[in-house]
């Protein structure tokens, strides 16, 4: 077995299957309702999916968390047992794969993490802490902070995905000051009266300050009177809709409060950008910026971690203070990616981040893509269809099926009927420098 897949470094290009992992956050929508669980089914050979569970994300790479193995009989879909071997202990054996840029920046070991998600209901209010942060984080808490590593990600989506992103404008903030008189209420009328004093000439800097001193009060208030005072939000929409069509924000915030009920994230997102992907659209998050993905469905890289710290929307561990403080305050709409044209059938979505980049391929009815060899390794899912990968020689592939590409491997993947798939690598311009 470990025979036959060391020869990618022997010369002979071999394609390697990945059994991925599965995780079932509350969040996920039950059984079949969930795209992830049909591909961890396709994935993993197995047809059960359990209706009562929630199946919410599926990871490909090699995170200690969610550890992708390997599969003893190439790529044919469900046809191979999972080896005892996993993706990061192949590599470690064999890191020529990895191609020696990659080696050399970040070890042996695989920069990025490729995931599925799919949303029926909010995750938590959140951001991914700095390099620096993210180390003396897994210093002082191990148990929380599972490494040291930061996480800048990107979300593509599969379907219309709903998610909160960074600050609202200053001009946007002002209006939620006069109109939500809730948030008022909490973090009191002098710091709603500095809001409103602000300027576009007044500097940058003190607006953060003024930002960060109203959304630390807003999230450090007292449970019992976030309570009291979301229920006279949530009273005062129900009468306002009986007189007009209430905004998007308004209605977004109603079906957090049924998620969430008393959860301060309900008035905070008030707070945060409302925005809402077309397939094929991308979102990118960097170090320190927060967010929380609302509803659909899509994909997900980012890099090799799982440092998340949460401040609402969420029944899990929460970090206000270290979440206040380390957040840039940067305010303005977020930059929405539409991908840029490789060929016919394949767009790259490339964010300001080293660690990867996501390829989306839609091949329809007898039509061929090709993806020339890079310096790098790759990760490719299979999302629907069915079709041919060819390398030195030709695999099947289906749905939900997953392949490790080692560096310097150029394939082929055409279809007689369609086939969706997306590929993650290294961001192409390391290899640029």
């Amino acid at each position: 077995m470990e025979a036959d897949l060391l020869s990618a470094t022997e010369g002979r290009v071999r394609l390697v299957r990945l059994m991925g992992c599965v995780k079932n956050y509350d969040w996920g929508p039950p059984g079949k309702e969930s795209r992830v669980a049909r591909l961890y089914a396709c994935n993993s050979g197995d047809d059960y999916i359990d209706q009562d569970k929630p199946y919410a994300e599926f990871w490909m790479g090699t995170h200690d968390s969610g550890p992708s193995y390997v599969v003893e009989n190439g790529l044919t879909n469900g046809g191979g047992e999972r080896n005892k071997l996993t993706l990061k202990k192949w590599i470690e054996n064999n890191p020529s794969v990895l191609g020696e840029k990659v080696v050399k920046k970040w070890g042996n070991n695989l920069p990025f993490l490729f995931k599925v998600l799919s949303v029926a209901q909010a995750l938590s209010i959140q951001a991914h802490p700095d390099k620096d942060l993210a180390s003396r984080l897994h210093s002082e808490l191990p148990d929380v902070y599972k490494d040291d590593n930061h996480k800048p990600e990107m979300a593509l989506a599969l379907t219309e995905f709903e998610a909160l992103c960074g600050f609202i404008s200053l001009e946007e903030l002002k209006l939620i000051v006069q109109t939500v008189p809730e948030i008022v209420e909490l973090v009191g009328t002098a710091r709603a009266e500095q809001v409103l004093e602000l300027n576009e000439d007044g500097g940058k800097e003190k607006g953060k300050l003024v930002l960060q001193s109203v959304f630390t009060e807003l999230m450090s208030a007292d449970k019992d009177v976030v309570a009291e005072v979301i229920a006279k939000l949530i009273s005062r929409l129900h009468v306002k809709n009986q007189a007009r069509e209430l905004t998007e924000k308004e209605q977004v915030v109603l079906r957090l409060e049924k998620q969430y009920p008393a959860d301060i994230g309900v008035l905070a997102s008030f707070l945060l950008n409302y925005v809402k992907l077309n397939p094929g659209e991308a979102l990118y998050l960097g170090a320190n910026e927060p967010h929380a993905y609302i509803y659909g469905d899509c994909v997900e890289c980012m890099a090799t971690s799982d440092n998340v710290v949460r401040a609402g929307l969420t029944p899990k561990n929460r970090d206000v203070k270290t979440l206040c403080s380390m957040l840039t305050y940067i305010q303005g709409f977020p930059e929405i990616l539409q991908g840029t044209t490789v060929n016919p059938h394949v767009v790259r979505y490339i964010p300001p981040f080293d660690e990867f980049e996501v390829d989306r391929c839609i091949l329809p009815e007898q039509s061929t893509a090709e993806f020339p060899s890079i310096p790098g390794p790759s990760i490719f899912m299979v999302v629907e269809g069915e079709g041919t990968v060819t390398t030195s020689s030709n695999e099947i592939i289906h749905e939900g099926d997953v392949f490790f590409a080692p560096a310097n491997t150029s394939i082929s993947v055409s279809t007689s009927s369609g086939l969706h798939l997306y590929r993650t690598g290294v961001n192409s311009r390391v290899f640029k420098e």
